[in-house]
């Protein structure tokens, strides 16, 4: 782990290896295919010419050349014509021969294209889909860097219905949350040609009982004057200091029967990572760390603002990111993959890592 979803060009990755989503002659082409041997030179075709071709679903490998990476592993994905001809047998074909490869040539990372979702005519969602499956059942056993790079966010298309639920639902609370009804009325009365300034001030609470619940400030209470309550000293508080968020994460991985190593790789972190939470019970990680902890574990929503909480965050209707995992945790969906799938293509934060 972790697996990501990034915007880049592919033969900018600096990365191990980057794949290549080449034909069955494996002589340069279109698309990827072309803008990987313009990048990497020459020498690229004349090793590629020694290979002998590839079958579709299978890979080879080459040297880089003038790439910043390593290697290139070649692969042939499948023509779409139609997904009753084994074309989902072949893509996933594509991406574990790939993973193999990789794996045999001691590589720490990989950069993948989307492969077959161009001129091949894969549609996006499904292939992305396969992507992820095949990726994500690699990782689960072994450890590596994996990148999915497209060009644009709007090359990755989410098939179900989570994108479109996450999408209404932050309309709901982050639009509702930001609306300021004297802000609109000014707006409203610049448009309409009326005077910004003097015409909506603030009503005060007697101007009228129907809008009370809309302008009347909350009410702060009185402060305490001479208390004698007896004050705790600098030290008492800190000899009181709670668990850490380390602390708290070994305690749920145990309570939940999880091993370390399943819970950050569904965590989608990277075990080095894992391992300075686990052997620093004062470092504290990033928030999207923290979340993605939430997330593996399945954590109801107070037991996850809890262990936000212990890495010095809250979640917050002001923040998109946050929403979106709000809506994830309050309606059961703890897919870590498919949540993070939801936020790139909301240009958002992804979580882990």
């Amino acid at each position: 782990m972790p697996l990501e979803i990034v915007r880049n060009d592919i033969t900018r990755m600096e990365v191990d290896a980057i794949v290549n989503a080449a034909n069955e002659t494996l002589l340069g082409g279109g698309g990827v295919d072309g803008a990987i041997h313009r990048a990497a030179g020459p020498r690229l075709l004349e090793e590629c010419r020694t290979l002998n071709g590839c079958e579709t679903g299978q890979a080879k490998i080459t040297r880089g050349y003038n790439l910043p990476c390593q290697y290139v592993i070649h692969t042939v994905g499948p023509i779409w014509k139609g997904g009753a001809n084994g074309e989902r047998k072949l893509l996933a074909s594509c991406y574990r021969s790939s993973l193999a490869l990789a794996k045999e040539y001691h590589c720490e990372s990989v950069a993948f294209p989307l492969i077959s979702s161009g001129v091949y005519g894969y549609p996006k969602a499904e292939a992305l889909q396969v992507a992820m499956d095949e990726i994500t059942r690699f990782l689960l056993e072994n450890d590596m860097t994996v990148y999915i790079v497209v060009f644009t966010r709007d090359a990755v298309e989410l098939g179900g219905k989570l994108y479109k639920e996450v999408v209404a639902y932050i309309d709901d609370v982050y639009v509702s949350e930001h609306y300021d009804p004297y802000r609109e009325a000014r707006r409203s009365a610049r448009a309409d040609g009326a005077p910004a300034n003097g015409l909506f001030r603030r009503p005060h609470r007697e101007d009228t009982a129907r809008n009370e619940t809309i302008f009347a400030e909350s009410a702060m209470p009185a402060p305490v004057i001479g208390s004698t309550e007896p004050k705790a000293s600098l030290d008492d508080m800190l000899s009181q200091v709670d668990e850490s968020f380390g602390q708290m994460l070994l305690r749920k991985i145990d309570e939940k029967g999880l091993t370390d190593a399943a819970c950050y790789k569904r965590a989608n972190v990277d075990r080095r990572l894992f391992n300075k939470i686990k052997n620093n019970p004062a470092y504290r990680p990033s928030k999207q760390t923290a979340l993605a902890f939430a997330i593996a574990l399945e954590l109801p929503m107070n037991e996850a603002k809890e262990l936000l909480m212990k890495a010095g965050f809250a979640l917050s209707h002001s923040n998109k990111e946050d929403i979106v995992v709000e809506y994830c945790i309050m309606t059961g969906n703890y897919n870590l993959i498919e949540i993070n799938q939801v936020l790139f293509r909301l240009d958002l934060q992804p979580l882990g890592y």
